[in-house]
């Protein structure tokens, strides 16, 4: 009798421990585990553990708003937003009319926000109109979008009439540099906004405050009526529109809202960074976005907020930690090349997930 209610125990510890792995995902689980081991190896190889714990919290404080981008088209059925390029490229409009007006510190930030917004609003309902167009190739039409926005904005930032000469080429007079320093204006304004500082240990507290602010909106929305019927149109479109829902409409709505999102995340992520990077520098930035999401669980049709908080968390740690402790183990300036290996390898492995999702 005691031991069929021992083998009960542990057939139900066994299911409990199975349905567990199920939820969470056995990949999401080794990817955990070899970070979990990259951050115990850290101070036997010489690196600081405190100091890597900052860098992997500040490079999530800095890419998780881009990644939150990521969740409306997714819910709506419009799938990746490889055209992230279009919003990135609002946020540095808005980044450099701030700066070019004469805002300087805090307000410049805000200024930049405000500014980026009816840039992104009007450049995402354009692109939610060529998205309604070609409904069934989103992924790959927003990809040659973000690709030739960018080149685009390349001859722009040339052509454009700035004159701040903290922005454009001293020895033309015109045309925007390659990399604009944002100090003096809103650099650090999220990460020193009660940041606590412990030792080595730093956390950048108002980025992770904002992000969880707009987070918590982000989920608010998708409990309303409005994010209800987003999601019913990315689930099924047919039902949603017998149902009386806009198809087009909510499809629109999440493409100028992820759009906006990604306006945002590229200025919380200069203010980290302390610069503003123009030209080419925007190319490939949707791919760890992408990465990260689908890492934390997400599928094509089907994202939630612990799916960015966990990829994001999974995919900077994994690209902050891998060649810091490969380059303390093996005594050899390799970063750039171990880096460029582990981003580029976890993109690829996220994009052959693509269509798997938590269930």
């Amino acid at each position: 009798m005691n031991e069929t209610l021992v083998d009960r125990n542990n057939i139900t510890l066994r299911d409990r421990l199975k349905n567990m792995v199920a939820s969470f995902g056995l990949p999401r689980l080794i990817i955990a585990g070899f970070l979990l081991l990259l951050f115990i190896a850290a101070p036997f190889v010489g690196a600081d553990f405190w100091t890597q714990i900052s860098n992997t919290v500040n490079r999530f404080s800095w890419n998780a708003i881009m990644v939150l981008a990521m969740v409306p088209m997714i819910h709506s059925g419009c799938g990746l937003n490889f055209g992230l390029p279009l919003g990135i490229i609002s946020g540095l409009l808005g980044a450099t009319l701030s700066i070019e007006f004469g805002f300087t510190g805090p307000l410049s930030f805000v200024m930049a926000i405000l500014i980026a917004t009816p840039f992104a609003l009007v450049l995402g309902a354009a692109y939610g109109w060529l998205l309604n167009k070609i409904k069934g190739g989103e992924m790959m039409i927003a990809t040659y979008v973000g690709f030739s926005s960018v080149s685009f904005m390349c001859m722009m930032w040339l052509l454009l009439p700035y004159h701040s000469p903290t922005m454009v080429w001293g020895f033309a007079g015109k045309g925007l540099r390659t990399t604009i320093s944002l100090e003096g204006f809103y650099d650090k304004v999220l990460a020193n906004f009660l940041q606590i500082n412990i030792g080595n240990l730093s956390i950048p507290t108002g980025t992770l405050l904002f992000f969880a602010l707009l987070a918590w909106l982000m989920w608010a929305f998708l409990h309303t009526k409005t994010g209800t019927a987003m999601t019913a149109v990315g689930s099924n479109p047919t039902f949603a529109r017998a149902a009386g829902v806009n198809v087009d409409r909510m499809r629109l709505l999440s493409v100028v809202m992820s759009t906006w999102l990604a306006a945002i995340g590229i200025l919380v992520y200069e203010q980290g960074f302390g610069f503003i990077q123009l030209y080419m520098a925007p190319f490939y930035m949707a791919l760890p976005a992408v990465s990260a999401i689908l890492i934390g669980g997400a599928s094509v049709n089907k994202a939630s907020i612990a799916n960015v908080i966990i990829g994001t968390f999974l995919f900077q740690g994994i690209v902050t930690m891998t060649p810091t402790v490969m380059n303390s183990a093996i005594h050899m300036d390799m970063s750039e090349v171990i880096r460029v290996v582990a981003s580029q390898g976890m993109i690829l492995y996220a994009l052959t997930r693509k269509t798997e999702g938590t269930k």
